[in-house]
């Protein structure tokens, strides 16, 4: 019995395959900087998607406010008679002027923050703002009788008012800001992502550089 030898060459290591470029350091950093600008970009957009959402439609709903506030203002109007004692005081550092304040906020469950309180030698008036949200009271000093009239604005004069900050509040001030630094943040991450999409990249910063010429030029020659 004989064995045949197989004829079959093995092909020398390597032969058929594409060569692996290695990455060097500089290019390793390309793609992780690339890598985090991605990250930052997806999940910063997703954080501040609530946020961008509102400021955007606000935007609308206050560049048009003439489309939705007609007809929408509800004002309530109330009497009654306050301590003679908390308004009569001949020197009027005496009057209790938080007291005067809470009877009003714990009987009409009046809100806003306190924005003016003045008093004459016959009156007291009262004011106090919200987001869509206007009070006013009137005290007379000699009997305790008041007069409060509330005036409410309607959702659409509420959402206007926290697009501006107006009346809002010390906490809703802070979230103007950290919208206003997410969204700094998700154009720069945008801005830096499509560095590294080569195919984009010159399309991408045409259409950028396109629309704040035109931003410019609305700007230039037809706002007054």
């Amino acid at each position: 019995m004989t064995t045949e030898k197989s004829n079959i060459v093995s092909a020398p290591v390597g032969l058929g395959k594409k060569p692996i470029k290695k990455e060097t350091g500089k290019g390793k950093g390309k793609k992780r900087f690339a890598g985090l600008s991605r990250w930052l970009h997806i999940y910063l957009s997703m954080v501040s998607f609530t946020i961008l959402l509102f400021f955007a439609v606000s935007g609308l709903t206050l560049n048009h406010a003439d489309w939705f506030t007609s007809g929408k203002e509800v004002v309530t109007k109330d009497s009654g008679n306050v301590n003679v004692k908390w308004v009569n005081q001949t020197d009027t550092a005496k009057i209790n002027k938080l007291q005067i304040v809470e009877f009003l906020r714990s009987k009409y469950e009046v809100k806003g923050t306190l924005s003016d309180f003045r008093i004459d030698d016959s009156e007291l008036s009262l004011t106090f703002n919200g987001p869509g949200y206007l009070a006013d009271s009137f005290i007379d000093r000699e009997t305790g009788k008041y007069k409060l009239t509330v005036t409410r604005f309607g959702a659409v004069a509420v959402i206007n008012d926290l697009h501006k900050g107006r009346d809002s509040g010390k906490a809703w001030s802070w979230i103007i800001d950290i919208s206003a630094v997410l969204m700094t943040l998700v154009s720069i991450s945008g801005i830096i992502l499509i560095c590294f999409i080569k195919k984009k990249r010159l399309s991408g910063f045409i259409i950028a550089a396109v629309s704040t010429l035109v931003c410019y030029i609305v700007w230039k020659m037809f706002v007054p």
